[in-house]
């Protein structure tokens, strides 16, 4: 299934969200919530929705979870916002399963993180990925490296080598390393996503075409006139954008893990019906609640 926003520059859109998954208060995979959460964050101003990521507890979902997840969430928004399947994970037959699954039910594209814990060297990095291109067909793919939670970076020179696989359009950045962002967005043809939001100004000037946020649970609108005051060379008011996006960016990120945070953001603004969370994610504690909270008001959104 082709995506309603794709673009050759921004093949996946532009204002992407890692969503997160709402559970019922008995664990299970809310999907009614899922829908409603995917319209709201486009009604917001996202244009992409990530379903399965690391954000929505992937490694903490089954792959039948995945698959009504991902269908929940296409009948929501997919004709209004690209939907990108979750697919990566430490098993490249479960992977491959996964992928084969999304493209069945009509992912606009998917989403291969590096193989996890495993740290395979540079030629297993490839044949993971080859190995989900060969069940992809044209669904296009976007890497995503995050060196931090694999313990394995894609080298520039295994960049270079997937040059040749056309149907990899784009790669989602959560490395920090901006020095090496700049070389990839200079000497690849992938588009490159910032895949960590205190750095989204900076990647974004680098030339980054969008971001795939957590903090867009809230602030997609905001990060969305981030983009348009780039794209127009104003890094002041760029700046002035980024200034006012960071209180809520650090409410979310630098207290408790993404998802915790989101959800109760998004259980606070009567968004999700609770912020219930898988094992071995834990619950916000009373005094995150509260920040996140104070972070809303401030932002004028409670």
């Amino acid at each position: 299934m082709t995506s309603p926003l794709a673009t050759e520059a921004a093949p996946f859109g532009r204002v992407l969200i890692a969503m997160v998954t709402p559970f019922t208060p008995q664990g299970e995979v809310d999907l009614d919530a899922a829908a409603k959460l995917a319209v709201h964050l486009v009604d917001s101003g996202a244009d992409g929705i990530v379903v399965s990521g690391t954000t929505g507890e992937s490694p903490t979902t089954t792959g039948e979870e995945d698959g009504r997840l991902l269908a929940a969430v296409l009948e929501a928004v997919g004709d209004r916002a690209t939907v990108v399947a979750g697919v990566g994970t430490n098993d490249t037959r479960h992977t491959v399963e996964l992928a084969e699954q999304a493209v069945r039910t009509g992912a606009h594209g998917l989403l291969v993180v590096s193989p996890y814990y495993s740290k395979p060297p540079q030629s297993g990095l490839v044949a993971n990925i080859d190995a989900v291109i060969d069940v992809a067909g044209d669904t296009p793919i976007m890497l995503y490296d995050i060196i931090g939670r694999t313990g394995v970076e894609i080298a520039e020179s295994t960049y270079a080598e997937f040059e040749s696989r056309p149907t990899i359009l784009a790669v989602k950045d959560a490395s920090g390393d901006l020095a090496r962002a700049g070389r990839l967005r200079a000497n690849t043809r992938f588009a490159l996503y910032c895949g960590d939001d205190v750095l989204n100004l900076p990647y974004l000037a680098l030339g980054a075409v969008g971001t795939v946020s957590v903090a867009g649970h809230v602030a997609s609108a905001q990060i969305k006139q981030l983009l348009d005051a780039v794209d127009a060379g104003d890094l002041v008011r760029a700046r002035e954008i980024d200034d006012a996006i960071l209180p809520i960016t650090n409410a979310l990120m630098s207290q408790t893990q993404g998802a915790i945070a989101a959800k109760v953001a998004m259980h606070e603004l009567g968004i999700i019906p609770n912020a219930a969370v898988r094992l071995p994610l834990t619950p916000a504690t009373d005094d995150q609640v509260q920040v996140i909270r104070t972070a809303l008001k401030d932002a004028g959104l409670l």
